[in-house]
């Protein structure tokens, strides 16, 4: 990908997570909002509202560096197992444990009522089936079927990753940072895996266009010295 590339992916990539941050904000804290637009205080309002995009900012980040460091990882993974196949088995246990971890040890300490199992399936559901449905778009884009485990994986695994900060939190309000973080983490990584290579074939494009200029030059170069 080339630079200009990279930038406008990486700027996308930060509107999505400021964007979906700040309104997933207002829903799940509205209550934390609501008393500064009750009492005319619209600084105090605007003032939690823009450090709620700059915490979007932030998680996008993360996912950014995040989606990167999966790139890698998937593919050592297929050179080390030599089978995309087998891989794809690897990615799918890696899965099942990611989401039992979340379940067991993340969830359940945390969950004394109906109500918070009600909370946290409903935060499983918004990540399984993102997941799912980023997994299928990617194989409707791409026409290969075998990217849909890897899109999970990355949906699935990667995003865990990078929610465990508020995952491993024990604070009384944390469960507002659970649900908050969650949202842009998964906007920004589905964008990500999805857009890629759009990007990348933008730059191979911008490559050869940038070619043809250096030609064209050198042969305006040659034929003024002839």
């Amino acid at each position: 990908m080339t630079i200009r590339n990279w930038f406008k992916f990486s700027f996308w990539a930060l509107l999505i997570g400021g964007g979906v941050n700040a309104i997933a904000s207002l829903i799940i804290r509205w209550s934390f909002f609501q008393p500064y637009l009750l009492n005319g205080e619209i600084g105090e309002f605007l003032a939690a509202f823009v450090w709620m995009i700059f915490l979007g900012f932030t998680m996008s980040v993360m996912a950014q560096a995040g989606f990167f460091a999966y790139l890698t990882l998937h593919q050592v993974g297929v050179n080390i197992f030599r089978s995309l196949t087998l891989w794809n088995w690897i990615q799918m246990l890696l899965i099942i444990i990611v989401l039992a971890d979340i379940i067991i040890f993340r969830f359940s300490p945390g969950a004394e009522t109906i109500a918070d199992w009600v909370f946290y399936v409903f935060l499983l559901v918004v990540l399984v089936g993102a997941a799912v449905a980023t997994g299928l778009k990617k194989v409707k884009m791409t026409q290969k079927p075998h990217v849909l485990i890897s899109t999970i994986f990355f949906m699935i695994v990667v995003t865990s990753l990078e929610w465990i900060i508020a995952l491993m939190g024990r604070q009384d309000n944390i469960d507002v940072y659970v649900a908050l973080l969650l949202f842009p983490l998964v906007a920004v990584n589905a964008f990500q895996i999805l857009m890629l290579p759009k990007y990348n074939a933008q730059s191979e494009v911008d490559r050869k266009k940038l070619e043809e200029r250096r030609k064209a030059r050198k042969e305006v170069v040659r034929t003024a010295k002839a």
